[in-house]
């Protein structure tokens, strides 16, 4: 008894002393509010040029400072993670979904499903991303849409790895097998045993590849060939104030905090789930 009360109290030490889930939370969900809330916080409109006040150092008037077209930086910081964050949300949506359900398909059927989907993962992992979205973004023009349609072709190979090989896990385990006795139909197995025991593996991934793919987004802006100006964008404004890094530091830097305090919110999320879970 004295053990386990031991172990009891071990447990809920590790819970009160890794709070990384609710830091993360609230860093990602004070992020999202400033993002939304843009509108009304910015006195500046994210477009509006005034050259009399270019490369002002940020001050009272301008928190972020100006560049080099009179814009008020902190207008384009928040207004860039509006675009940006949305950009990495709803691109990481339908990979997610194709890729769980591919990879239990093909772990709990096997045969030809897994023959198939093994080939398309092979095929698609082949490429390049960044030629491969390179190459898309030059036939269908800059902008967020090269972004989907690359991630969409992609993306959803992560998930369907880690599907594929939790589906392979478990399906030969008692309760699948007492769920078959019972009756159950392949899909109600799918979707009411198989789904939830891969889903929250699946979740702290999506946090992961969250980074990896704000990463892209902003490696893309950066190259030219992501979000297109006058549009706010992370990699775009990091760019731009490259020319200008001696005497206004302050139009990469700050563009730049934002995406690291992003990607340090969401690995918070991330490795706090993935404790919850455990």
């Amino acid at each position: 008894a004295h053990i386990v009360m031991k172990q009891a109290k071990i447990k809920k030490i590790k819970k009160t002393h890794a709070p990384t889930l609710w830091i993360g939370l609230f860093m990602m969900g004070l992020l999202v509010a400033l993002a939304v809330l843009a509108p009304v916080i910015c006195p500046y409109d994210p477009l509006e040029q005034n050259l009399a006040e270019f490369l002002q150092a940020p001050g009272a008037k301008h928190l972020f400072g100006t560049d080099q077209l009179g814009r008020d930086l902190f207008t384009r910081t928040l207004y860039a993670a509006r675009t940006d964050l949305w950009i990495m949300v709803m691109a990481e949506i339908a990979p997610f979904i194709i890729g769980i359900f591919l990879g239990m398909a093909a772990g709990y059927f096997g045969g030809a499903i897994d023959w198939l989907v093994g080939m398309a993962s092979d095929t698609f992992i082949a490429f390049p991303f960044y030629l491969l979205v390179i190459v898309i973004a030059f036939a269908s023009g800059a902008g967020s849409h090269g972004i989907f349609i690359t991630y969409l072709l992609v993306g959803w190979l992560i998930y369907c790895k880690v599907a594929r090989g939790q589906s392979v896990a478990l399906k030969n385990s008692e309760w699948i097998a007492a769920a078959k006795i019972l009756g159950y139909s392949d899909i109600r197995i799918l979707f009411c045993e198989l789904l939830p025991n891969i889903i929250p593996q699946a979740i702290v991934l999506l946090m992961t590849d969250m980074v990896g793919l704000l990463v892209i987004i902003v490696t893309l802006g950066y190259l030219g060939i992501g979000i297109s100006p006058p549009t706010p964008d992370w990699g775009t404004m990091i760019s731009e104030g490259q020319t200008f890094m001696t005497n206004a530091w302050w139009l990469s830097v700050l563009p730049g905090m934002f995406v690291v305090y992003t990607g340090v919110a969401l690995s918070f999320i991330g490795d706090g789930l993935a404790d919850r879970f455990r």
